[in-house]
């Protein structure tokens, strides 16, 4: 097993350059010299047989084929005769995958890479369980995943912890989190209070919109408090309007220094996380301006998405922090990409790259337990730099943090270069313990049915202080 483990390291570093099943084109292109069934291979007892699951026709075709180009910029790469790579479309429908892994299956799959989306990872598994096959998916649904079904799709859990972590080292405390009220805001929610359980940082405030929403005004209002942080900026106004009139100059001083900001005090929380790209980060954004809460007194944070937006223009952002995959190791898998198809490729085609490594790993190295070679806890060099693929499906990537600048985006902390021993595991009932007492607020959602779907049940509320004793008291609460 360790020698298949430095095989590893070797081979999805990809650094041998070759191969027999796919070709290079007079145009520059990649053309698939394995889409047709191979019969004579199933005779070959040394071949190592993967079927490739993507959506090549329908809604999220544009994704199933720069996962394929990406799948065969690897099998060109890797340059071994003992892998076969054979292609089926998912037509981007549930129905479609769980016929193409059938399909897969039938012409002796020996392990299944793809398909895109959770639901059609959830619609293979019973048949790929049943044979005994792993799968090797793209899916960041992390609920679909199990041991034998695993996924190499960067996961909502691992961004949040890596984002926070390094927040917190550097100062920030209390977090609040703009989420959208689905299963995607529902695992930030998760991830962030487990990943500040045990430790001197909270979660203190949690607002839910829309996932739809592009109009964030209300619910940053009540998540930033602004109301009460303008009561007494307004009752000093409305007490200085009438003098400034009369002609009162230091009145009128007073007015034009009031004029500045519509607040008194900030918001309770020095770091906001905010897992959206696009018009609705840029909103959402520009509404937290609007109600006095700005960067560097609070630190704006995202997630990966945050790479599909071009925001070195947005001032209100700059020095913000985010998650992304090695810049550092992918460089040569975006030129080489761009070089074949004249774009560069998407984060997410990388992760066809590495399975395909991965799959010729196993190809040449022929392991007894598959499983046991695809979750060793080395873990492996990808094209994107370290990642492990864990038991339970789930995987950890060694993410670079990005920080955004007026000149672009900088890493300002290199993905670490190894894998601790094992991921820390917080279990929903330690974070109900750890926040009982001290809950976050919750916004937009009622506050215990959030209670229940973030911690597993409702929390105790915070007990008051009596007013006597407010003074001298060392308790927080809301």
């Amino acid at each position: 097993m360790q020698v298949f483990k430095k095989f590893c390291m070797l081979t999805l570093a990809g650094l041998l350059i070759g191969c027999r099943s796919s070709m290079i084109t007079t145009d520059g292109g990649l053309h698939d010299g394995v889409s047709d069934i191979n019969e004579a291979a199933f005779e070959t007892p040394a071949s190592f047989r993967v079927g490739v699951l993507l959506p090549l026709s329908g809604d999220a075709a544009p994704y199933g084929q720069g996962l394929k180009n990406a799948a065969l910029m690897a099998l060109e790469d890797m340059n071994n005769s003992d892998l076969i790579l054979q292609f089926y479309d998912t037509q981007s429908t549930a129905d479609g995958a769980e016929a193409a892994a059938r399909t897969a299956l039938e012409q002796k799959a020996q392990m299944i890479i793809g398909p895109l989306t959770g639901s059609s990872v959830k619609a293979i598994s019973g048949l790929t369980k049943s044979a005994g096959v792993p799968v090797v998916a793209f899916s960041s649904n992390a609920d679909v995943l199990q041991n034998q079904v695993y996924t190499l799709g960067l996961l909502v859990e691992e961004q949040v912890r890596r984002i926070i972590t390094f927040a917190a080292a550097h100062g920030r405390k209390n977090f609040a989190l703009l989420v959208p009220d689905n299963n995607t805001g529902l695992a930030v929610a998760r991830a962030a209070v487990r990943t500040t359980t045990g430790s001197s940082a909270k979660i203190v405030r949690i607002a839910f919109y829309p996932p739809n929403s592009t109009d964030f005004s209300e619910i940053i209002r009540q998540l930033s408090d602004y109301d009460s942080r303008a009561e007494n900026v307004n009752r000093e106004r409305n007490r200085l309007k009438p003098l400034a009139a009369r002609g009162d100059e230091e009145a009128q001083k007073a007015l034009r220094r009031l004029s500045l900001s519509d607040t008194d005090k900030g918001v309770d929380f020095d770091a906001v996380l905010i897992p959206e790209s696009g018009a609705r980060l840029k909103s959402a954004v520009a509404m937290f301006g609007y109600y006095d809460v700005f960067a560097p007194e609070v630190k704006f944070l995202g997630t990966s998405v945050w790479e599909n937006t071009r925001l070195n223009k947005e001032s209100t952002l700059t020095g913000s922090w985010y998650p992304a995959m090695s810049r550092t190791h992918n460089a040569y898998f975006n030129k080489k990409y761009y070089s074949l198809f004249g774009e560069y490729p998407q984060s997410l085609y990388a992760f066809a790259y590495d399975a395909v490594a991965l799959s010729s790993a196993l190809a040449r190295n022929k392991p007894a337990d598959i499983d046991a070679a695809i979750t060793t806890e080395d873990g492996f060099y990808g094209i994107s730099g370290m990642f492990r693929i864990l038991p339970d499906g789930k995987n950890e990537h060694s993410l670079d943090i990005v920080e955004v600048a007026a000149r672009g985006d900088v890493v300002i902390d290199i993905a670490p270069g190894k894998f601790s021993a094992a991921l820390p595991e917080t279990s929903g009932r330690k974070a109900a313990e750890a926040y009982d007492f001290n809950p976050p607020l919750i916004f937009g959602k009622e506050q215990s049915e959030a209670e229940e779907l973030i911690f597993g049940r409702t929390l105790e509320p915070a007990v008051p202080v009596p007013a006597a004793d407010v003074e001298n008291s060392e308790y927080s609460y809301f």
